[in-house]
Order: C-alpha cells, then structure tokens, then sequence
C-alpha cells in the first residue's frame, strides 16, 4: 500500500499541506468541484423525489484520473475541502469516484486553520462524511436549478432571450429597485437650524444648537419661523443652565464575522466583496513566508460565528501585555455571545496566531494581502483589549424661553480604541469636516458672550442608494443568503446588467426594474424578502438533520409550480406589447410603449407597424421618462453612397454608427469614425482579418472606456485594455495592452495570453 492520501480542493493550499505533512503522505487537489448538474439541460428529475444529474464538471477529466493514480493503492483517504457547504459537497462526489470495491477507507478532517497544529488536530480528530450537510448543499443546488431553469425560460419569450432569474439574486435586485422607487416618490422637506456661536470666560469659542423652546421640541418649517426666532434671540441672554460630565465605558466589537469583514473592507479598503472573499482565501489557504515556509494566515473565512479559542484570546493577551502594557490587557479572555447559536461550525475569522504580525509579514504579502491581514489583526486583538473610557461633557444654555446645547467627548483612556475603531467612533466629537470640537471650561450660571447666531436652511433627504457594504448589510439583517453567497449574488447582478455600481452606490438599470416588476407581479411569494429568508433557515434546518430535504423542496415547489404554469400564460409580453407609459406618440398620437430589443429597453408607438415611432428614453430623478431624439447634427453632409438619401446617427451595442435614413428599403451602414471627436485613435491597426480599421477609444452605453474598430459597425472587434502600438518582442504580436493593477502597478502584457510576455 502507499501513504495515505490526503484530498483538498485548491491547488495553493496542497501546496501549504505539503509542507505540513511531509513524507508521509500524498496530497491531491480536485481544483474546485469536480462534479455538478448539467449546463445545457435541466438535470433535475422532478417526478423522482427531485433527484438530480451529476456530471463531470467540463475540463475535469484530466483531474479525476490523477486522484485516481494517487488513490490507486491507498488505504486511507481523506477529505479535506474547505469545511461548509460546498466543500462537503466536494468531498462526496470525490468520494463517489474513488470508491470501488476493496478500496481505501475515506475519512472526513477539517481545516479550520491550516497551520501545523491545525492540520494535526484535523488529523487526529477525522469524522464521517456528513450526510445532512451535503444534503443541505444539493437542496439549495436543486431550489436554484428549479428557479433559473424555469423562470428564465418565460423571461426570454416575454423580455430579451438570455435574460436570467435567480432565487435570490433577484430578491437583491429587487431591494435595489424598490429603494430607487422609495428615492424617485421621495418629497423633501424644508426645515432650519439655528447655531449659536458663543464664547465664555475661557478660551476657546464654540457653537451651540437651539433644541427647544418653552421644554418642547423645536421645529423650524421655514425662513419666516426663523427670522421669528432670530428676533427673540436678540434680546436674550445666554446663561449655561446645566453642565453633565460622565465618563462612558465602551466595549470593543468581536472578531469578524463573513458579512462584517466584507461591510469594513468595502468601507476601508474600498474592496468589493468578491476581491474581499478572494484575498481572505489566499489568507487562508497560505502564503510563502520566505524560503518556502507556507503559512494559512487566518482561520477559515466563511462563518457566523463569533466564537473564539480560549488558546487564541489567551495568546492575545499575552502579546498586548508585552507590546501595550498591563492598562491594555484583561485579566482573563472576552468571549462574545453568537446571535445564532445553530451557525456556530467555525470559529470567527481571526489570526492563526497574533505573533505573525502585519509588520512581520509584511515584506512576503501583496498590498491587498496586507492591508486585508492587518484588518482582521487589529480587530481580533482589539476584541480582548480593556475597554476604552470616554468623557462625555453636555452644556444646557438657556436664552429666554429658547434651550440650546452643546455636546463634545475625549478620550480618557484609549484601551482598544489604540488599536480599531469603528468609522462611528473615528468621527466622534469631530465637526462636520472632521475637526476635533473642544468645549471651554464654564460653569453653571455663567454669562455667555454672543459673536454670531447662524439660522440654515436644510431640506430632508431621500433614503441613500445601496452601497456593497449597506446591501451586504441588509441581507444579512434579512436573512438572504448565507456569508458564502453575499460576493457571488453582488457579482451576480452586475454582471448580469441588472444593476450599475457608479459611485459606490448601487443604481438598477431600466432592464433590471422591468424584469424585477414582472418577477414580483407573477412570483409574489418565490421572489419576496420572508418566504427566501424562510427558506435559507429550512436549508439551515436540513444540515442540523431537524428537517427533511424532500418536504422542503415538496413545499417549494407546490407554490412554484402553480406560479410557473400561471407565468408563462399570463406574464406581460415587454417584447411584444410593450408597457404602456403616459406618452403620447408625436408621429400619430397613439400611447408610447416600453419595449426591450437587443441593445436594451426603448420607446415606441403601440402603432406599429403603421407607426414607425421609436426612441430611447431616459428617466429624471422622479422616475419621469423622456425621449431622447437622435443626434442628427453628428451626421450632417453625409449622404448614403447606395441610395443618396441623408445618413442618421443610430445607437448599436458598440457605440453611435450612421445608419441609412431609408431603413427598411436602403439598409447601408457607415462608422462615425472620422466624424467622432471622442474616439481618439490609439495607433494600433484592428487585427481582424481583412479589416483596414484602427483601434480608437469609445465608450460603452455605461460609460465605461473600451477599444473597438473604427470601422464599426463593418467590424465589430473590440477589448478592454487599452492597446499600446508596440510589438511582441517574444512571439511577435502586433501590439500589447496595458494593464493596471494594484499589486504590479501599471504594466504592458502580450495580447496572445498563451505568450505569457509583460513589461
């Protein structure tokens, strides 16, 4: 027999185990899943108890028989997938292809930390494949199949063919819509402050608010209240009524959870949460620490928990002893309370140990590493650092019948405040832009002098957009979705033209709203926010073996069913009828109507085909639609060399072209190319065959740069990277691209990716 075999998913971290292991045993990676349902077919056999088509994943034949000449003569494997989900689903079709009669016996380790000790109590503690957790894995598998394969089907023939429904992606487009909806119906509300900026005895000056007046409340509706107020004012004297010092005791935050490490390093690092998950992966899975010593950084970043180790916090405490002092330290470890005690598999994500710290490791990680490292390192310390004590000073002025108020705090004693503060705790006892506001030393019965008295005018504001971190927020408070998922649903409705990150914040396209309209009109319960929290907590149930898999996906689809045969009958044909909008045609007078094509929604005349009418349209701020008329000064003097008619500028998937005026009859085409003032060239000829254009900068209908050819719409050739007209010196391709990343800068690479050539 030879050594046991030991099985991972991911090719870096067979890498970091095999350093662990030694000789003594062999260690495989099955690069992902090995295993799914069928991309072109539905793969799911209803009328048989749900049971789904397994196939080999594509390109994953090359991997299977490797793991089966590693495990050809073993006689222990073991599985050693990330420990959720998806890893047990990893390790049961590893399994099933493995196992062949008299053949090795397969235990189940888990790698919460890949460190040496954590590989060794992995070892030492080895388990059962567990059932209800791959169970729990195929039934969400199933739920998405049974949505994504038939909603999607009814979305093509009554909106655009390849448009796509998610069984909780497009509950996230829907609270993106619905907060647009809420911004656009939003009427804001005139109101004042009044500012008293006030000077006592001693240095320095400070502001105070008008609160009330008579004891009660006061609001200020407009100018006219307030020149009211302003003129009472004047014949008041200020006199500090009450001063109330404390001293507040705050504590610091847990360990991070999966959603509140993607909330801060969205906010801090301006990561997304897939680049966030991504980079706590090379974390986990380990790094090269210098002569080849790999190291798994952190502890597993996929959980609810805030559990720690009593090994971990004691291991705290002994280094903010010897790097802060003994003020820093607790005398014995905090331990924080889960909110769910069911998710409560792994620890919470923290250092696998804290004497690798960011400053120690920093010469081996890149940027991104490092700065995501030094996050989760600061918090995990902080949470067992003492408590941070702040003094609190309030001053009551009362002027008249009028009461106004100042407020401001210090720092009495960092405690973990010296290490991690929330982005709330970093503003605290600032202005506005961030100045520090201090409060002179008075006492009650002082009179004040006044240098100014300040009314504003303000208007109340519309809930903010969603920004990632807001939204991964809101699902998690929702219960959409698991910390596996919250990057994958993000990445999800972006690349699906769904939604539009501009800014930070999320905006839905108009084709994202249509089809999240016509889901929730026809799919009320499928597609609303409580019947998917429900069932991610029936998932929840079915992997702690306290539900049934087959009686959650009978109960799903006795809804779902009924919905699909109603939809696909009775759901608003967009493509073909159209939305009605409170427009009327210009050409003839009839109602304008929304329709979908191929490059995305327009308007055009319930007419057709008697009336020819159509634009495109954009909304203003109230959701209001307005007709956008073609830019027909872009194609003056250009006549069509077939048929002599005038040439018009039309929109295409790739820009503006110029477009024969006789379309049906005359269908000839013509690049804006020289006409275009906003299409520099890059002085790199198209490579496509046949072609005489060149590459010229152009801009997407979301306003993002690409390179496409100027003979467009002839030839549609286009890329992302900007192309630089200098040549391969390694395989001789026409051109390189320069690429600009955060870890390497600014670089050219080969456009032949095969070439592997950068500079």
């Amino acid at each position: 027999m030879t050594k046991p075999l030991v099985i991972v998913e991911s090719p870096t971290k067979e890498k970091t185990l095999k350093k662990y292991l030694g000789n003594q045993y062999r260690v495989a990676s099955t690069v992902g899943h090995i295993k799914d349902l069928p991309q072109k077919e539905f793969g799911i056999d209803v009328e048989n108890r749900f049971a789904p088509k397994y196939v080999t994943v594509p390109g994953k034949q090359k991997v299977i028989k490797a793991l089966k000449a590693a495990a050809q003569d073993a006689a222990e494997v073991y599985l050693a997938p990330d420990p959720d989900r998806e890893g047990e689903a990893i390790a049961f079709h590893t399994a099933d292809i493995l196992k062949k009669k008299d053949g090795p016996r397969f235990y189940r380790i888990l790698f919460h930390e890949i460190t040496k000790k954590g590989v060794q109590e992995a070892l030492a503690k080895t388990e059962s494949l567990n059932e209800n957790k791959y169970k729990a894995q195929q039934t969400r598998r199933i739920l998405d199949r049974l949505v994504g394969y038939e909603v999607s089907p009814i979305l093509w023939k009554k909106v655009k063919y390849g448009l796509s429904a998610g069984r909780v992606q497009s509950v996230a487009v829907r609270m993106i819509c619905e907060r647009e909806r809420e911004i656009q119906a939003f009427e804001p509300v005139e109101y004042w402050s009044v500012t008293a900026h006030l000077e006592g005895e001693n240095p320095p000056p400070f502001a105070a608010k008008l609160a009330k007046k008579s004891g009660k409340k006061l609001t200020i509706s407009n100018e006219q209240e307030a020149s009211v107020v302003l003129d009472e004012l004047k014949q008041a004297d200020f006199i500090v009524d009450k001063i109330v010092k404390k001293t507040v005791k705050r504590n610091p935050y847990p360990p991070f959870i999966t959603s509140k490490l993607q909330q801060d390093a969205i906010r801090r690092l301006r990561f997304s949460a897939k680049k966030t998950m991504s980079v706590a992966q090379q974390l986990y899975e380990g790094l090269d620490l210098g002569q080849g010593e790999y190291v798994g950084l952190i502890t597993y970043m996929r959980t609810d928990s805030t559990r720690i180790s009593a090994e971990a916090a004691n291991e705290a405490l002994d280094l903010i002893r010897s790097t802060f002092g003994d003020d820093y330290a607790l005398d014995r470890p905090r331990f924080f309370k889960n909110k769910n005690k069911a998710q409560d598999a792994h620890e919470a994500i923290r250092p696998t140990s804290v004497y690798n710290t960011p400053e120690k490791v920093a010469p081996y990680l890149s940027k991104d590493q490092l700065s995501l490292y030094r996050l989760i390192w600061n918090r995990f310390v902080a949470s067992q650092m003492a408590q941070a004590l702040i003094d609190q000073q309030t001053i009551n002025i009362n002027a008249g019948d009028y009461l106004f108020t100042a407020s401001g705090s210090t720092v009495k004693f960092p405690g973990f405040l010296a290490l991690y503060q929330s982005a709330e705790e970093d503003s605290e006892g600032k202005g506005k832009n961030g100045e520090k506001i201090e409060l002179p030393e008075l006492s009650e019965g002082m009179r004040l002098t006044v240098n100014q008295i300040e009314p504003k005018q303000h208007f109340t504001t519309p809930p903010p957009r969603y920004s990632e971190a807001s939204l991964v927020k809101a699902l998690e408070e929702n219960g959409i979705g698991r910390p596996s998922t919250y990057a994958a649903i993000l990445s999800n409705i972006k690349d699906k033209g769904y939604v539009a990150l501009e800014k930070g914040y999320f905006h839905p396209s108009e084709l994202g709203c249509i089809v999240s309209d016509l889901l929730v009109e026809n799919f009320p319960d499928i597609f609303n926010v409580d019947f998917t929290a429900q069932m991610e907590n029936d998932l929840d149930r079915v992997e702690a073996s306290e539900a049934d898999a087959l009686d959650v996906l009978n109960r799903f689809y006795q809804v779902f069913e009924s919905r699909v045969e109603k939809a696909a009958d009775h759901m608003h044909s967009v493509k073909g009828v159209g939305i009605p909008t409170n427009l009327s045609c210009p050409s003839c007078g009839k109602r304008l109507h929304i329709k979908v094509g191929k490059n995305g929604p327009f308007l055009a005349c319930e007419g057709y085909p008697e009336c020819t009418y159509s634009r495109n349209y954009t909304r203003d701020d109230k959701g209001q639609i307005h007709p956008v008329e073609p830019a027909h000064e872009a194609a003056e003097g250009e006549i069509c060399d077939k048929c002599g008619r005038p040439m018009v500028v039309k929109q295409g998937k790739y820009g503006d072209f110029l477009a024969c005026s006789g379309y049906p009859e005359c269908k000839n085409t013509r690049s804006l190319n020289g006409n275009m003032k906003n299409a520099p060239s890059t002085g790199v000829k198209c490579p496509q065959e046949g072609c005489d254009g060149e590459l010229v900068e152009r801009k997407s209908k979301r306003g993002k740069i690409f390179y496409g050819c100027s003979r467009f719409p002839n030839c549609t050739y286009a890329l992302w990277d900007k192309p630089v007209p200098k040549p391969c010196p390694l395989c001789g391709a026409p051109f390189l691209v320069e690429k600009t990343t955060k870890k390497e800068g600014t670089v050219l690479k080969c456009i032949n990716e095969a070439c592997g050539y950068k500079e």
